[in-house]
């Protein structure tokens, strides 16, 4: 045969066994790879559909919720939490004016719940921002009580001024108000005079607090504070005595546990802060300056960083059911255990305080003033009572500033 015919003819032979090949190889092996019995090539699955939704929270308890977030999205591919930390009196404008649209919001207390339901019910052409009832109500996450951080010396002079009783709002203003310092109710010259730190109660939820609790303290009062009660003219001139003692009111009670650390009593004598933030900077005090110690005032107020998912308009079914599975984690006996290592109190009561644990702060800084057991709780008053209180303290503080 012609040489020319036979190359030809082993060039086609190659060509068709290649094609052959191809063709019963790719399905020899597909029905390899799906197992006996598949009739074709596997599909990829369809992808998850994905939630997503977004977490007001007061910066309180960033390092809690950020932790949460990373367990939880790892339990719970299918719905993106993205964060978003504010103030809680901030959050709570943004809500108000449209600037914030969260689906679910927790600021840090009750109070700045209740005052912004109240500013939201003012447009009638707006339904309820909050549910009343179910899941979607306001359930506190976390707890945490209002306290004084006291330099130990310091704490003494006011303890005995009180005879004994606790370092109370009453004497601190008695300190505060007299131009004589800290020789006005026993202390040393040398101190100067009471230098006070709370943060501004129309930009912090921690100033609000304690103006709240001062006020009942002079009212002597746990509950059932009255828009008339601020209107008082001798209220609000121990108001204005008390608040000479606070050099600059700053925006986070942060600032002063770190700088009462730093700057030891050339800075604050007495600052008021969450016990949470105590706790995580107190014993760093303890090689640098004096003993710094937590007392806790006689009536006090909780943190319970209530979460709330919105009803309002921005806020799809889809998300609420999202929003609910996050609620419900945050909520869960492992993350309420977790929240103890960030010096808060679980909200579930079933969650004991004091463990074995040895990194339990409750246990371990007991030497330095933290308490199980707290004073009595005051009643949160309704959001009226909380806007008239901001009210008065601007027109009578805070315009002086």
């Amino acid at each position: 045969m012609n040489p020319r015919v036979l190359v030809i003819l082993g060039f086609l032979l190659a060509v068709g066994g290649v094609f052959y090949l191809s063709r019963h190889g790719n399905t020899s092996s597909d029905t390899g790879s799906s197992g006996a019995g598949s009739t074709g090539p596997s599909r990829p699955s369809a992808p998850v559909p994905v939630t997503e939704i977004s977490f007001l929270y007061s910066t309180e308890k960033k390092e809690w919720v950020e932790a949460a977030a990373v367990l939880f999205q790892q339990e719970n591919p299918s719905v993106k939490v993205t964060l978003v930390g504010r103030g809680s009196l901030d959050a709570a404008q943004g809500i108000l004016e449209g600037r914030e649209k969260p689906t679910v919001w927790s600021p840090a207390d009750t109070a700045v719940l209740r005052m912004l339901e109240s500013d939201w019910a003012t447009e009638r052409t707006r339904g309820p921002l909050f549910a009343q009832d179910g899941e979607d109500a306001p359930q506190p996450l976390v707890i945490t009580p209002l306290v004084f951080v006291v330099w130990e010396d310091r704490a003494n002079v006011l303890l005995k001024a009180n005879e004994g009783k606790a370092v109370s709002w009453r004497v601190i203003h008695q300190a505060v108000a007299s131009d004589q310092g800290w020789p006005a109710v026993g202390g040393k010259a040398e101190w100067g005079f009471v230098k006070l730190g709370h943060t501004d109660p129309t930009r912090s939820n921690s100033g609000l607090q304690a103006m709240l609790l001062a006020t009942l303290e002079y009212y002597h009062k746990r509950s059932g504070l009255t828009v008339g009660d601020l209107l008082d003219p001798k209220y609000q001139e121990w108001i204005r005595q008390l608040e000479k003692g606070v050099s600059k009111f700053e925006a986070s009670s942060g600032t002063f546990m770190t700088d009462m650390v730093r700057f030891g009593p050339s800075r604050y004598d007495i600052a008021v802060v969450y016990e949470n933030l105590a706790i995580s900077q107190i014993a760093n005090a303890q090689e640098r300056w004096g003993t710094l110690k937590v007392y806790y005032p006689p009536l006090t107020l909780w943190s319970d960083h209530p979460a709330a998912v919105l009803q309002a308009d921005w806020v799809t079914e889809a998300q609420k059911e999202a929003a609910r599975k996050w609620v419900k984690f945050l909520r869960s006996r492992p993350m309420q255990e977790r929240a103890l290592k960030f010096g808060f109190r679980p909200a579930d009561p079933s969650v004991p305080i004091k463990t074995a644990d040895a990194d339990n702060p409750f246990t371990r800084l007991a030497d330095h003033g933290i308490l199980v057991e707290v004073p009595p709780v005051a009643e949160v008053p309704q959001g009226p009572v909380v806007r008239n209180l901001l009210a008065m303290w601007t027109r009578v503080v805070g315009s002086q500033r």
